[in-house]
């Protein structure tokens, strides 16, 4: 009675079981099962006892490689990096009610610390396998700063009145670090500094050779130039020029009458007569310690310029009877080789380091998303292989044939949208191929059709192919060279009638003006309406630089309105315009492109 009820009727829990088991015409076929998404390439066993089937140890996995729990970790770094800023040191051990509830707040930041911590040992492991927790640089940083929170806290407690184990929670400072581990971005940058360093040191003894060189040469030509100084006469005291360089600023002198000389009221004096100010003692370039500060103090371009002025005026600036003016040439090529050329070369070197590390970067990002690209076509060659075993059974009635045919039918159309959800598999059976066209329409395929039907009805295929054509022309021509010129030459009239613009200007310039911008801001309008029109309305708003030319052209038409209607004050959005000269630059395109 049984077999009869159940005639006709297609047991599937009996060809699945019969399928994954091989069935009677499949050889059976033993693979080790490879662990996928996000229990790829972890560690077999954690702590030597917790493995990849461990629930426990599945949830911890689970719950680290969360983005909340990043975006979580990430903000308790910020504020535990604001309650240590809040903290006010006082002398004595001394303490406020707001740092004893800072102190309270402490506890809490390192108990999330520490289950951060065992969270990620338990879900990596802890260093014997490869991908391990502390085979990351950046985690060695985080557990060394919890293990020394947990000694210091614990050792507090146990002994009270001590002050060794107090001075361990001054490496709570280095917690902000740890905003590094959570942004890949600041790896990326602190990677390129350490690489750096070698180089850097490279770069560092150059500039030292330079400092050097300019400190000899300096030391031979202005040695002693700096000792004299005008005095006033009968008063003994020297002359003040702190209006030209400074306060206190003594006025030096020249003997051989090239740089400045004294006035006749005015008595120059050297070290023979009366000693000059202190100021003017350590300013001398008579020995060579102070020669390497003059120099490193004009390479770093901090007040080169009045030591400049100071050796001008007692070594003379003028060509005049032959004279050269050395302190100008010395200065000059000081600050040019020394600061513009030398010291850039740390930029440079900062710059290449950073531009490998980021390509190292970028190369790990492309090399992981082509793992997880090769496990997805294993799991989908693993469900084909399901799939044909079922096929491989011999079926007992017509239905079980008729039902692994429509088997075969979803395994072929549902590829993609196995590949895209890995587990669901739309039933495609029975669809023609125009439901399956209107299916990859996308969604603003099927709104205009939903919108506009009558458009894309039989009765309009002509009005469609003439609109095709059109829209094609037109986007070969807001697309050419000569176009785009035609809108820099637009943007340039603009940037000139703003330009023009000025206080107290006469009524036809103003007249010309309102007449100008009308006109542009008719032919800027036009433009965003034409490119609309031939790129369509996705394509263009993907683009960053078309939705700023829209904000500016709605602005400015919105603003000519309002202020044609005296509501308000023209608010010079218009100027916004200028800034497309900059946006539309050929060579930015180019890289863009």
């Amino acid at each position: 009675m049984q077999n009869e009820d159940t005639k006709g009727i297609t047991n599937w829990n009996t060809v699945l079981a019969n399928a994954q088991s091989g069935g009677p015409n499949v050889a059976q076929k033993k693979k080790p099962k490879a662990q996928t998404g996000i229990f790829a390439n972890k560690a077999p066993r954690a702590l030597f006892c917790l493995t990849l089937q461990n629930k426990y140890r599945r949830f911890c996995i689970k719950l680290v490689e969360l983005k909340a729990f990043d975006y979580f970790i990430l903000l308790t770094i910020i504020a535990n990096c604001i309650t240590l800023g809040v903290q006010t040191p006082y002398p004595q051990s001394d303490s406020d009610p707001t740092n004893e509830k800072v102190e309270n707040i402490e506890y809490i930041f390192m108990v999330i610390f520490t289950f951060e911590c065992v969270l990620k040992i338990i879900a990596y492991g802890f260093t014997m396998h490869p991908n391990s927790y502390l085979r990351n640089g950046w985690n060695i940083l985080d557990f060394t700063i919890v293990i020394i929170g947990l000694v210091s806290t614990v050792m507090e407690r146990i002994v009270s009145k001590t002050t060794d184990f107090k001075a361990l929670r001054a490496f709570r400072v280095l917690r902000p670090l740890r905003l590094v581990s959570g942004v890949p971005s600041l790896q990326v940058v602190l990677n390129s500094i350490f690489r750096a360093m070698i180089p850097l040191l490279h770069i560092t003894l150059l500039v030292f050779f330079v400092i050097v060189i300019y400190a000899i040469i300096g030391l031979e030509l202005f040695k002693g130039k700096l000792h004299a100084t005008c005095y006033k006469l009968g008063t003994q005291t020297y002359v003040n020029v702190s209006h030209l360089y400074g306060p206190e600023a003594p006025l030096v002198f020249d003997d051989d009458n090239h740089g400045r000389v004294c006035l006749e009221n005015e008595l120059c004096l050297g070290p023979s007569g009366r000693a000059p100010p202190f100021f003017y003692i350590a300013c001398s370039i008579v020995r060579a310690q102070i020669a390497l500060e003059y120099v490193y103090k004009c390479i770093t371009m901090e007040g080169w310029t009045d030591v400049l002025y100071y050796v001008n005026n007692a070594y003379g600036r003028l060509w005049a009877q032959g004279f050269i003016p050395v302190p100008t040439i010395y200065f000059v090529s000081l600050i040019i080789i020394g600061s513009y050329f030398v010291m850039n070369l740390i930029l440079g070197v900062l710059s290449g380091e950073f531009s490998k590390e980021r390509e190292k970067a970028r190369a790990r990002g492309d090399f992981q998303k082509l793992r997880e690209k090769t496990q997805m076509e294993a799991d989908f060659k693993g469900y084909l292989d399901w799939i044909t075993r079922a096929e491989d059974i011999e079926p007992e009635d017509d239905d079980l044939d008729d039902n692994l045919s429509l088997l075969r039918e979803n395994s072929r159309l549902g590829k993609m949208a196995i590949i895209d959800n890995h587990i669901d598999m739309p039933d495609y059976a029975g669809s023609d191929s125009s439901s399956i066209k209107r299916a990859n329409l996308g969604w603003w395929g099927k709104t205009k059709r939903k919108m506009f039907p009558a458009c894309y009805s039989k009765k309009n295929e002509s009005f469609r192919r003439w609109n095709g054509r059109n829209r094609k022309r037109l986007r070969f021509l807001v697309k050419s060279k000569s176009f785009y010129w035609f809108i820099i030459f637009l943007v340039f009239l603009n940037t000139v009638v703003q330009a023009s613009e000025h206080y107290n200007q006469p009524d036809w310039l103003t007249n010309v003006q309102l007449v100008a911008n009308k006109v542009l801001l008719g032919l800027f309008t036009a433009e965003m309406f034409l490119k609309m029109y031939a790129l369509g309305l996705v394509t263009y708003f993907s683009s960053l630089f078309n939705r700023f030319d829209c904000f500016v052209v709605c602005g400015s038409i919105i603003e000519l309105i309002l202020t044609s209607a005296n509501v308000l004050e023209p608010l010079g959005i218009s100027v916004l315009r200028c800034v497309r000269l900059l946006l539309r630059d050929p060579l930015r395109e180019t890289v863009d492109s």
